[in-house]
């Protein structure tokens, strides 16, 4: 009980922090601004930003998704549907974090934070190396069964993350005005056709959820 109660006050103060360097980084620009000013703003010591993100681009990186284990990111993606998994952790994102906005001009919900990994170099490029940390957790998953050889693993679990990043950065482009599972599904709809439809199951229906 210990260890969860801390594991959710430390998931709390990460989101109060990475909240707080938001409100800074819309009102000052991403560039002005310290770790230290973030640290006071969310009343918290600055080695305790460093601690839980590392940099200040990792402000607006980390999601609880970039550390998780081997055995966590089995249970989240299916195999058989890696592109349906992808599309239902998008949905269940934007159904968490609220709608996009209809401008950009008003900054709320997932358009708040991705759009800075658009708008930032540094920030673009610590989205990268986050991508990439997750394809390598992904790759090995990919060879369950025997469907893919090693090589194919790897290009596949790095088509997937980088397509997802593709499809997020479309829906940038666009204004943030329609859903981004919308933007997901479409994007990653030809790479369906790497796993084979035997042995697999039923559609779970996120296609015609997005859509619609």
């Amino acid at each position: 009980m210990a260890t969860g109660l801390r594991e959710r006050w430390r998931i709390s103060a990460m989101r109060t922090i990475q909240e707080r360097a938001l409100d800074l980084f819309d009102e000052r620009g991403f560039a002005a601004v310290t770790i230290e000013e973030i640290a006071a703003a969310a009343e918290v010591s600055p080695s305790s930003v460093y601690r839980y993100f590392g940099t200040k681009e990792g402000l607006i990186v980390a999601d609880e998704f970039d550390s998780l284990s081997q055995y966590q990111v089995e249970e989240i993606l299916d195999v058989n549907d890696p592109v349906g998994s992808m599309i239902q952790v998008v949905l269940r994102y934007e159904a968490a974090a609220g709608q996009a906005p209809e401008s950009p001009d008003m900054p709320r919900g997932p358009w708040r934070r991705v759009r800075y990994f658009f708008q930032e170099p540094s920030v673009r490029t610590a989205v990268c190396a986050a991508l990439d940390r997750a394809s390598q957790r992904i790759a090995p998953l990919m060879m369950t069964g025997g469907r893919l050889t090693e090589t194919q693993a790897r290009v596949a679990a790095n088509a997937l993350v980088f397509g997802y990043f593709g499809a997020l950065e479309q829906w940038y482009l666009d204004g943030g005005v329609r859903p981004i599972a919308y933007y997901v599904e479409e994007g990653l709809r030809p790479l369906r056709s790497i796993w084979s439809t035997q042995d697999k199951p039923e559609s779970s229906g996120a296609s015609s959820e997005v859509i619609a």
